[in-house]
C-alpha cells in the first residue's frame, strides 16, 4: 500500500515507502501461521452453502484469503492460478492452488483447484464449461488475477516496453477474458456478484500517481472495469464492485519482514506504518459479507475497501481489530506524520 514503493506481493497490494520487496524464493506459510488463517470469523457459518464461487487468481495473497473465507461460509469455491504442485508461474513462488483448495476444505467449504492461465482464452472457456457442467451455476466471480513483474519508479520512456505491456496484459486482459467467458453463466441466476480486485480506491488512485506509468494505468483500469460491468450487469439483476485491501500481510510480505502472521508486530520496529497492516482474511471477510448481503446491489459500480466494509458489516480481522488502511494512508502516512493507528484499527 502506498504510492511510491515496490510491491509486497505481486498478487496483491504494494507496500508503503518504508517496506522492502519480497524475495522470489521462499517457503509457503501454512497452518496456524498462515496469513489466511482465521475461519473463526464472527460472520463465518454455512450461510453461503449452495453458492458457487470462482476466485480467479487464488494461489496466494488476497485471492487465497478470499477463497478461504468463502469456504468458511460454506461455499463451493473454484480456485485458479498458474502455480500447481507440479509447475510454477513466472513469479517463482512456492504457494499452489492445491494448497488453497485444502485450506478451503479445512475451513468448512469445498475447494476445487484448477490450473488456468487466464491469458489463454481456451483455458478460461474450458474452466467455465467445467463449472457449468459440475455445478450448473456460478453465483460469484472474483477477478484477482495479477502475477506481474513490475519495474518500479521509472518513467515510461525508461521502462522496458515488453515488461510494461506484459504487466497490462496480466492485470487487464486476464480480467476481461475471464469476465467474457464467466458472466454468461453468472447472469443465469439472479443476484450474481462480480468483485474486481485492485490496489487503491478510485478516489485515491485518481488523486495520486501510483508508482509507475504501467502500474498506475493497470490499477485505474481495473477500477473502471468494475464501473463498466456494473452498467452491463444491472439489467440482469447482478452487481459489480471494485475492492481493495489495505497493506496486506501476504506470504511474501511476511517473509520480506522476517516475521510470521503470529509475530507480524515485530516488523513495526523497522517499518512503523506496518502497524496498520491487515491479514488476507480481512478482505476475504469483506467479500463474504458482500456475497451474503441481500441488498448488495446498493454497492453496484462502487470502489470499496476492506476497512470501509468492516465498518458497515461489522466483521473484524483475525486479531479482532478493524484496520482502515486507506483512510490512515491519506490522513497519516501521506502527510508524513509519525505512525499512530489510534482511531484507525
Amino acid at each position: 500500500m502506498g504510492p511510491s514503493s515496490p510491491p509486497e506481493n505481486p498478487d496483491s497490494t504494494p507496500a508503503p515507502p518504508d517496506s522492502t520487496p519480497a524475495p522470489a524464493d521462499s517457503s509457503p506459510v501454512t497452518g496456524s501461521d498462515s496469513p489466511v488463517a482465521g475461519s473463526d470469523s464472527p460472520v463465518a457459518g454455512s450461510d453461503l452453502a449452495g453458492r458457487v464461487a470462482l476466485v480467479a487468481g487464488a494461489t496466494r495473497g488476497a485471492g487465497r484469503g478470499i477463497a478461504v473465507q468463502l469456504g468458511a461460509a460454506g461455499a463451493t469455491v473454484y480456485v485458479t492460478g498458474r502455480t500447481s504442485g507440479s509447475e510454477r508461474s513466472e513469479m517463482n513462488r512456492p504457494e499452489t492452488i492445491e494448497e488453497t483448495a485444502a485450506l478451503i476444505d479445512a475451513a468448512g467449504g469445498r475447494g476445487i483447484a484448477v490450473q488456468v492461465d487466464h491469458l489463454v482464452p481456451d483455458q478460461v472457456s474450458a474452466l467455465v464449461a467445467r463449472i457449468s457442467s459440475e455445478q450448473g451455476a456460478l453465483h460469484l466471480l472474483v477477478n484477482d488475477i495479477w502475477g506481474a513483474e513490475i519495474e518500479w519508479n521509472k518513467p515510461v520512456w525508461e521502462s522496458s516496453l515488453d515488461t510494461g505491456l506484459h504487466t497490462l496484459r496480466l492485470a487487464v486482459d486476464t480480467h476481461a477474458i475471464t469476465s467474457h467467458f464467466a458472466l454468461p453463466l453468472l447472469i443465469e441466476t439472479p443476484g450474481g456478484l462480480v468483485v474486481e480486485m485492485t490496489d487503491g480506491t478510485d478516489d485515491y488512485n485518481a488523486a495520486n500517481y501510483r508508482v509507475s506509468f504501467f502500474y498506475d494505468l493497470a490499477k485505474a483500469a481495473v477500477n473502471r472495469m468494475a464501473f463498466a460491468l456494473a452498467h452491463e450487469l444491472a439489467p440482469h439483476d447482478a452487481t459489480a464492485v471494485a475492492l481493495t485491501p489495505g497493506w496486506l500481510r501476504s506470504e511474501a510480505m511476511l517473509q520480506a519482514h522476517g516475521v510470521t502472521e503470529a509475530t507480524w508486530r515485530d516488523a513495526i520496529a523497522h517499518a512503523p506504518h506496518f502497524a496498520i497492516s491487515e491479514s488476507p482474511a480481512y478482505v476475504g471477510r469483506a467479500v463474504a459479507a458482500l456475497a451474503r448481503d441481500p441488498e448488495v446491489a446498493r454497492w453496484n459500480g462502487q470502489s470499496l475497501s476492506s476497512g470501509q466494509l468492516a465498518q458497515v458489516y461489522g466483521f473484524t480481522d483475525v486479531d479482532g481489530s478493524r484496520p482502515d488502511a486507506w483512510r490512515y494512508l491519506t490522513e497519516v502516512q501521506d502527510r508524513g506524520l509519525p505512525a499512530d493507528v489510534t482511531g484507525y484499527r
